[in-house]
């Protein structure tokens, strides 16, 4: 290589190295905070929900997966528009009533034996955005969380959850309805209720409201025996 030749091709490498720079530099954040925005919901992500999971639970309530407002508020089904606190506390499945926060799932899991964890631990803005990996993944971790601790009852929020759940584990099934389910993980029952969602049309408190009475009773049942 001449030195003419050898000149330019150092002057090739700085210009790339310069380009590469110059895109891949800290930006700014932008005046309506969007970069800000786009690294919180990055760092939301990057979190999750601890599991409330011991043995001798009753019941261990069962979502989808967490949601980056739950994980930003530190507690399950945080949103105010979802039906979740107030369908259980109308519905007396726990005594007395609870304000949604992280000490009312403390209290559910101290006092109530209700324990709280998910299909998939990983948070998205929406359930949507979980890929079949997540599933396949998340029901393998449930499975062997529901054999370790095996709870008397794992209570699933919404018919997809279960749905989902069924099809990862290998035993897929077409229809599934709400209420007490024919399978077992072990000695652990399944009961099914809609997903609380303030976004499903069908978790009115109307509807929710006996379903939680009905678990209620299948728990009282399963301890008088």
């Amino acid at each position: 290589m001449s030195k003419t030749e050898a000149e330019n091709s150092t002057l090739v490498r700085l210009e790339q190295k310069w380009n590469y720079i110059k895109q891949n530099r800290p930006r700014k954040a932008r005046p309506d905070g969007s970069s800000a925005l786009l690294l919180h919901r990055f760092d939301m992500t990057q979190r999750t929900l601890p599991d409330f999971l011991a043995p001798g639970l009753d019941i261990v309530s069962i979502g989808i997966n967490p949601s980056l407002y739950s994980v930003e508020r530190g507690f399950y089904f945080a949103r105010p528009g979802n039906r979740f606190w107030p369908a259980l506390n109308a519905s007396g499945l726990v005594v007395p009533p609870l304000a949604p926060s992280r000490e009312a799932v403390e209290s559910l899991f101290h006092t109530h034996r209700i324990g709280f964890t998910d299909l998939v631990k990983r948070a998205t803005a929406r359930a949507a955005e979980l890929a079949d990996a997540d599933y396949r993944q998340g029901t393998r971790v449930l499975q062997k969380k529901l054999a370790r601790y095996a709870p008397a009852i794992a209570w699933f929020h919404g018919v997809s959850a279960y749905r989902l759940f069924l099809a990862h584990g290998g035993t897929p099934r077409a229809k599934v309805a709400i209420g007490l389910q024919p399978e077992r993980v072990g000695l652990t029952r399944i009961f099914v209720t809609p997903n609380p969602s303030g976004a499903n049309p069908s978790a009115n408190p109307k509807q929710l409201v006996p379903l939680y009475r009905e678990l209620a009773a299948l728990r009282d049942r399963l301890n008088s025996n």
